[in-house]
């Protein structure tokens, strides 16, 4: 199993863009793959973007509020780990 470190937890989700809020704990940049867990979602995704009110960045830091395209529903206090 890979080594995780939590790094945030998603907030909301906007089904129409496939996208997830997240508000962040940790450091993110593009190319990482996170985990995102909860009750009833379990997935890995590459982070190809993240976005900060609606402009890509390629790094988030701790405390922003970061915007990243998923394959699948998130759902609000999902917690989501780095995979390393």
């Amino acid at each position: 199993m890979a080594d995780e470190k939590e790094i945030g937890k998603v907030s909301s989700y906007f089904s129409h863009v496939e996208v997830a809020a997240i508000k962040l704990s940790g450091i993110l940049k593009v190319g990482d793959t996170v985990h995102i867990k909860g009750h009833t979602t379990d997935f890995e995704v590459k982070v190809n973007s993240i976005q900060i009110e609606r402009a890509e960045v390629k790094t988030a830091k701790k405390g922003d509020h970061i915007g990243i395209k998923v394959p699948d529903k998130v759902r609000p206090s999902d917690v989501v780990f780095l995979v390393k």
